[in-house]
């Protein structure tokens, strides 16, 4: 299909409908099985010991480089530049005219003008059309992830993240020495294996870690030493399935719907996406419904970033944030589902009657950007993001944005789960009926106060 997005969009009564009943699933993780060993331990393995994230398949990167490589970034980034240098790493998460996220990815300062920014299309689009249209001495090169490439059989980097309790000792290992002492969001040079790459500081749930990265040529003698290194450890690599659920103990919203469907600023750039672009293609899902597309938009603050806004310099959406800033905001909290309720969904595939959304394991992520309904007290709180289960806490958890009234851990609230009317017209969505979960709000990242507040909460229900 040739045209643009806003071809698509003009004269629709209804972006939701269009985006709701998109044919589209979640976002797939190629170029790795899904299961190494099984999704369980691969899980646990990331709290206890050590895992091998292959993260070289799934996202899209773009180098930006240049004179004005810089300016363009900081133009489109509501966080600061200052202090911002080669060998250091941040969220680049850029928004509207309005202030609303377009996208979320990690930039990366790898050398003087030079940028290499990872993650999902949205924000890096948003990146290519104002550095097409904005004047800007900068040259920008485009990998693709490999799931839309014709040849899949190799990108311009690989990339691995090597995360837990161990993760230190099988590095050290590898490098044969002791590891770089860097801070979070830092990077240094490492040399695996006779190869040297960037070795970003990360972390996850808590745990410690290394994102490692360099050419591609080179990634499976690395990973092979890294594999190697592993195995004194525990190591796990980890497949498709139990990556797709990390986020949930890490508390970190994968899929913000691009803010881009509506607006007259937003005009221009609707006209120069494509008809086959992620944005016209993408599929929202879940039982929150509504026919104002803004009503999926979210803010920084929504998911967590707030404190990355600075006014210290001028960026796309700086006006608009600027009137919200010292407003109440909504918190980004965990929902830890209540089991016996979780029990009851999946219970009525064991019938012939009404049966309520299929709850797949570990992930219950049906669609590119999934939404559902939270309540308290019967009335809407929020909206839930993404829900997995996690071996590690022996529960299923959601990352939600709710009201900041009801943002206290130990708060009941409930989770709807299912579409409204039977369901959309998305292939991986069967005819259902709608529930209640019961939930309780907990802390971000999910650990052990969250479990201790669940445990006081359900313990104060039962009495009453």
């Amino acid at each position: 299909m040739s045209g643009s997005l806003e071809d698509i969009l003009r004269g629709s009564k209804s972006v939701t409908k269009i985006l709701y009943n998109q044919p589209a699933g979640p976002n797939v993780y190629p170029g790795v099985p899904p299961e190494y060993t099984n999704w369980r331990d691969e899980q646990i393995a990331w709290q206890k010991t050590c895992v091998l994230f292959n993260q070289s398949y799934h996202m899209v990167e773009l180098v930006v480089e240049g004179r004005d490589a810089a300016k363009l970034l900081s133009h489109l980034a509501y966080n600061s530049f200052k202090g911002f240098a080669v060998g250091k790493a941040k969220q680049f998460a850029p928004c509207s005219y309005d202030g609303y996220i377009i996208g979320d990815v990690i930039m990366f300062y790898t050398a003087e003008n030079q940028f290499v920014l990872v993650g999902r299309a949205p924000a890096i689009n948003w990146v290519e059309f104002h550095a097409a249209t904005g004047g800007y001495d900068v040259r920008l090169e485009r990998d693709e992830r490999t799931a839309m490439r014709k040849d899949p059989s190799r990108r311009r980097s690989y990339r691995f993240q090597i995360q837990g309790p161990n993760a230190m000792k099988v590095i050290a290992k590898a490098i044969g020495k002791p590891v770089p002492d860097v801070k979070f969001f830092t990077m240094d040079r490492l040399t695996i294996a006779g190869r040297t790459m960037w070795a970003l500081r990360h972390g996850m749930a808590g745990q410690p870690g290394l994102e490692l990265f360099g050419p591609w040529d080179e990634g499976e003698e690395v990973r092979q030493a890294l594999i190697e290194a592993g195995k004194d450890y525990g190591m796990h690599l980890v497949g498709g399935r139990a990556y797709s659920s990390n986020t949930v103990e890490s508390g970190w919203i994968p899929s913000p719907l691009p803010a881009v469907y509506t607006g007259e600023s937003m005009k221009k750039y609707r006209e120069w996406l494509p008809a086959e672009g992620y944005e016209a293609k993408a599929s929202i899902g879940g039982s929150f419904y509504s026919d104002r597309i803004e009503d999926y938009y979210l803010t920084p603050w929504d998911i967590g970033y707030g404190n990355f806004v600075k006014f210290d310099h001028d960026f796309i959406g700086r006006e608009a944030l600027e009137k919200i800033a010292g407003k109440d905001h909504r918190k980004k909290v965990t929902l830890a589902l209540d089991s016996d309720d979780v029990l009851r969904v999946i219970g009525s595939m064991y019938t012939k009657g009404d049966r309520f959304k299929y709850m797949d394991l570990p992930s219950a992520v049906y669609a590119m950007h999934p939404y559902d309904q939270v309540l308290v007290k019967g009335e809407p709180a929020g909206l839930s993001t993404w829900i997995s289960y996690s071996a590690n806490e022996g529960k299923w958890l959601t990352l939600a944005i709710v009201d900041p009234q009801h943002s206290t851990p130990g708060t009941s609230a409930s989770l709807v789960w299912g579409e409204p009317g039977g369901g959309s017209a998305k292939p991986a969505v069967e005819r259902h009926v709608q529930t209640e979960i019961q939930a309780v709000v907990s802390p971000v990242p999910y650990a052990e106060v969250a479990r201790t507040a669940y445990a006081e909460s359900w313990r104060t229900k039962a009495a009453s």
